[in-house]
């Protein structure tokens, strides 16, 4: 009877199910996911064209930063929190692949972690809602690309619309009407005929100049220094028919490689030492003499002094202009644009190493303001081109060259991907009135989260109307009405405060800033999502 009831009891037991305790994974979701969505609400103030700055000051080096660039502001943030962090790699990784958007990508990275954790409260496995995630950020591609219209680069005005979309919510938006043109013109002139959909943003030099204001930017065909000619011994400060060499070794007398000194004790010996310092010297300046070189552009030395005294005063009397430290990481770019070669020892200067220009000159940039060095009318130059960029505070200054940036980077993307879309949170919303009604044929849990998705990305024009000091919730009620009507392109226009066709209004951005921000948002949330712990290790 006894071996009876055991037996009875035995499958009974193995029935019952075993409590695992999912507490711990659940938790660490959790706190994955409200770390994100704190970083995502740190820049969500700074969206769109009437975003708020922010100040950042740092406390190693009492510098402060203005700005409401979103890949600047989380660049300085620094996060402990890993799935924090991955929001800051985020926004540097659509930084590099489309420029701008790099606030729009974290915001909707934020909203969708919202709605994923509602999700995950009701049940759903994360990795249901990370397969549905993936599958519906490709149908929002899709979306996103049947309503972009095509753009040819020589349609001047599309380019610098879109340009001035990216520089209208920067500190420096009431520079847009000069920056946008310059920016557009600054990446056409560089543009390959070989490669006509390659970009290299590294052929477009920078350089920035305290003084003046923001109006005084320039583009410059040719080459700019930041510095002054170096003159001290009365040396030319200007070059006509100029013929320029790139050095790389120092005209200065040779030092022992090992550190000792000298001692002297005879007057005779001394002289000796000094007139064969001024031969080697001597030596030296008429061997670049003979190759009718007139301007020396001399990289910058660690081991010894580029250039004494000595070699200046005797280089002022041979008439050649001569440029001191010359950063070594602009040295590929000065010989690519000058179409000549770096001489790196004084027995291989040779004429054919040499650049061709038709003037070198040193330009004052006004009372106080310091002395730019610049050489223009260069033959047979390579596609490369300068701006100088001008502000009356750093501040201003860093903030202008980022915007800058900015726009170079948007006319690389139309550029790269020639098609337009409209800004102001038009295909936010349209792209969720589609995924909502797609949501609705699908079957099952899928249906759901792709429900999920759509209302995710309200969050942009949301924020934009709540950024510009409107009322959100009827802004987007209304939005959402006009492109159920058939408007796929309305959007906000912060500036009038009501919604308008906002293509009509010039309002457009490459294609590529949105489609890149949605993948890129949504491979972000995926990854967070499967994350179910975090092991430390030493």
């Amino acid at each position: 009877m006894a071996a009876a009831a055991t037996a009875a009891a035995v499958p009974s037991s193995s029935k019952t199910e075993t409590y695992t305790d999912t507490k711990r994974k659940d938790d660490i979701r959790q706190a994955n996911i409200s770390a994100a969505r704190s970083v995502a609400d740190a820049v969500r103030t700074s969206l769109g064209p009437k975003g708020l700055d922010k100040m950042i000051s740092s406390a190693s080096d009492n510098s402060v930063i203005i700005t409401n660039d979103g890949a600047t502001i989380l660049n300085h943030l620094n996060p402990l929190q890993p799935a924090a962090k991955m929001l800051v790699d985020l926004s540097k990784s659509q930084d590099s692949a489309a420029g701008d958007g790099t606030t729009t990508v974290v915001v909707v990275a934020g909203s969708l972690l919202r709605h994923c954790s509602t999700l995950l409260s009701s049940g759903i496995h994360p990795t249901v809602i990370s397969d549905a995630l993936h599958k519906t950020s490709l149908k929002a591609v899709d979306i996103l690309t049947a309503m972009s219209v095509p753009v040819e680069l020589s349609d001047r005005e599309s380019l610098i619309k879109s340009a001035s979309t990216s520089l209208n919510s920067k500190v420096v938006s009431q520079y847009s009407s000069l920056l946008a043109p310059l920016a557009v013109d600054a990446v056409l002139s560089v543009v390959d005929p070989q490669k006509p959909d390659l970009v290299d943003l590294r052929d477009i030099k920078i350089v920035k100049k305290l003084g003046g204001t923001v109006d005084d930017t320039e583009m410059v065909k040719g080459l700019v220094f930041d510095k002054k000619v170096s003159h001290a011994a009365g040396g030319p400060t200007r070059v006509e028919n100029a013929k320029i060499a790139v050095i790389q070794f120092q005209i200065s007398p040779p030092k022992t490689d090992i550190e000792q000194s000298i001692i002297v004790s005879d007057y005779s010996q001394m002289d000796r030492i000094l007139k064969e310092e001024r031969n080697y010297i001597l030596g030296m300046i008429k061997k670049i003499k003979a190759t009718g070189c007139n301007v020396l552009l001399i990289q910058k030395s660690i081991l010894r002094d580029a250039v004494t005294d000595l070699s200046l005063h005797y280089l002022a009397k041979a008439k050649i202009l001569v440029v001191k430290d010359v950063e070594r990481e602009d040295i590929e770019f000065i010989t690519k644009t000058l179409n000549c070669l770096p001489i790196a020892n004084i027995e291989h200067f040779r004429v054919e190493k040499l650049g061709q220009a038709d003037l070198v000159e040193e330009v004052s940039l006004g009372s106080g303001e310091g002395k730019v060095v610049k050489i223009t009318g260069i033959k047979e130059m390579g596609r490369t081109t300068t701006v100088l960029v001008r502000g009356s505070n750093q501040l201003v200054l860093d903030e202008a060259d980022r915007s800058l940036h900015d726009a170079l980077c948007v006319v690389r993307c139309l550029v790269n991907k020639r098609f337009l879309i409209a800004g102001g949170g038009a295909p936010e919303i349209e792209l969720s009135r589609q995924l909502g009604a797609w949501s609705k044929v699908l079957h099952g849990m899928e249906g759901f989260c792709v429900k999920s998705f759509a209302e995710a990305l309200e969050v942009i024009p949301y924020t934009l109307a709540e950024n510009a000091g409107l009322n959100p919730i009827a802004i987007v009620t209304e939005l959402r009405n006009r492109h159920a009507q058939g408007e796929i392109n309305a959007g906000i226009n912060v500036r009038k405060g009501q919604i308008t066709n906002i293509l009509e209004e010039n309002v457009v951005q490459p294609l590529l800033v949105s489609t890149s921000a949605i993948a890129l948002a949504t491979e972000c949330v995926r990854m967070i999502l499967k994350i179910d712990d975090i092991v430390t290790v030493r």
